[in-house]
């Protein structure tokens, strides 16, 4: 209580721009006190055995095996980059699609253009055999 009545004399003595910062501050000192909080009782009451279980490591609930450093598929990598770089293109065509109608022609032709030069990118990639996974 005491806590909350100095934040409300402190939000009182605020005036101008400072109180339009007061709920963020508020709302940082809350989630600070509550993970650190969340944090502590974890420490407290949770259990601290370590069996043998607990200690090996866990990914994803299948058992690892090899080595971490093994190489791997370059193709793998590859259309994981094609697909990041295709998939952010497609996003550029949401600003067209509300504002279409005040672009006008000119907005018309500049985003078939652009389209123009991702199919360009496109049939490249396939003309070079990226998505090809088996050679």
């Amino acid at each position: 209580m005491y806590l909350f009545s100095q934040l409300l004399a402190m939000s009182e003595m605020m005036t101008g721009k400072a109180i339009d910062y007061f709920p963020i501050i508020l709302q940082i000192a809350f989630a600070v006190v509550f993970v650190g909080g969340m944090i502590v009782m974890s420490a407290m009451v949770g259990p601290k055995r370590k069996t043998s279980d607990k200690l090996v490591s866990f990914t994803s609930g299948i058992a690892s095996h090899g080595a971490a450093r093994q190489p791997m598929a370059i193709k793998y990598f590859l259309v994981a980059i094609l697909f990041v770089l295709f998939d952010v293109e497609v996003v550029f065509f949401y600003p067209y699609a509300i504002n279409f109608k005040s672009l006008g022609w000119n907005g018309f032709w500049e985003v078939l253009l652009f389209v123009v030069f991702f199919l360009i990118g496109y049939f490249y990639i396939i003309k070079k055999g990226a998505l090809k996974w088996e050679d």
